[in-house]
């Protein structure tokens, strides 16, 4: 059995907005594991300004890990490097899927039920987003999740009050600040937001301010969502020590960057007993990542819509047999894999 690398320049349809930013590009490193001519394959997702160990010696930690893994040595410590961790996960999961099954070449081939998934809206311009929500609508997404903060904040408003005069019909919206709101004025502006039915909204505020948010938990007139936080602050104060004391409405967790499905099943086991909902989101993967993260969560009874509508992100995408269709991600019987070799 051995372990190697490829690293990967992601690139964007169009540019990933945020309040962050845009994104043009992003790297993968895609993990491969042989044994017995066949090879399972994983991915270590890295957002750049959001992943912890989005660092400079990352390559080097992936190769001491990898040269650990082949020598049947201790792992080092990968605290600090959540996406190497999932990546190995996924790679192991998808040699063991593909062992069990006697197949070959596919990175999984467990069955999932269809996920209903949010669309998402980039951040951008009013003319690009409310662009973003027309295709949405025109494909049937019943969840919707608009990234704001990074334009003005009358002009997001004027979006939600088109999708809420324009479509009739039952749209879930969410919404993701990436930390745009300032404490000061965070209450403020979320108490302009209720009109508009708003399911929950992602990080208002920058990490670490934990008192402030808090509060907002308490306070808000729109249920909150915790993201950011989790990435950044838990790994100093503790899951549940964070979760308890702010205690918010949801919590959004994405496996690559907390350190795989192990520790994404701590934060749900956590969540479930504080009774905060929860639901799982891709993290840029490519559609090798995003196939394992389907194929994972998809087993489970899901009640409310998934983050997992990123397969279409990326000029130079790997072919799976994953298709989207009436807001539901769903698996392609008819579909074809990307030889894996040729990543």
């Amino acid at each position: 059995m051995e372990l190697r690398y490829k690293k990967r320049m992601l690139e964007f349809q169009v540019p990933a907005g945020t309040s962050r930013g845009k994104l043009q590009t992003k790297p993968s490193y895609f993990l491969f594991l042989e044994h017995n001519n066949t090879i399972g394959v994983g991915e270590c997702s890295i957002i750049p300004k959001l992943s912890i160990d989005h660092r400079e010696d990352y390559e080097e930690r992936l190769e001491t890990t990898i040269k650990a893994f082949n020598s049947r040595v201790d792992l080092p410590d990968l605290t600090d490097f959540p996406s190497i961790e999932a990546g190995i996960q996924m790679a192991v999961d998808s040699l063991e899927d593909q062992r069990t099954k006697q197949t070959s070449g596919k990175a999984y081939t467990k069955h999932f039920h269809p996920i209903e998934i949010n669309g998402l809206v980039w951040m951008g311009d009013y003319d690009f987003m409310k662009w973003q929500i027309d295709e949405l609508m025109a494909k049937k997404f019943t969840c919707i999740k608009l990234k704001i903060g990074g334009i003005d904040f009358d002009q997001e408003i004027a979006l939600l009050e088109y999708i809420r005069k324009e479509y009739k019909r039952l749209i879930t919206i969410r919404l993701d600040a990436n930390g745009a709101f300032s404490p000061k004025d965070a209450l403020s502006r979320l108490k302009k937001l209720k009109k508009y039915h708003i399911h929950s909204i992602e990080q208002p505020i920058e990490v670490g301010n934990l008192k402030v948010l808090k509060e907002l938990c308490q306070t808000s007139p729109i249920p909150i969502a915790l993201d950011e936080e989790l990435i950044k602050t838990a790994p100093a104060v503790g899951k549940y020590a964070l979760l308890n004391y702010i205690r918010p409405q949801f919590i959004v967790i994405k496996p690559s960057l907390l350190g795989g499905y192990l520790n994404a099943l701590e934060w749900i086991g956590i969540a479930e007993n504080l009774h905060i909902g929860w639901w799982i989101t891709s993290a840029l993967e490519s559609n090798v990542g995003l196939n394992s993260i389907a194929s994972w969560i998809g087993q489970y009874d899901l009640t409310i819509p998934q983050g997992l509508g990123t397969g279409s992100l990326f000029k130079n995408n790997i072919q799976v047999p994953l298709s989207i269709k009436n807001g539901y991600l769903r698996q392609n019987k008819r579909g074809t894999w990307q030889d894996l070799k040729s990543i």
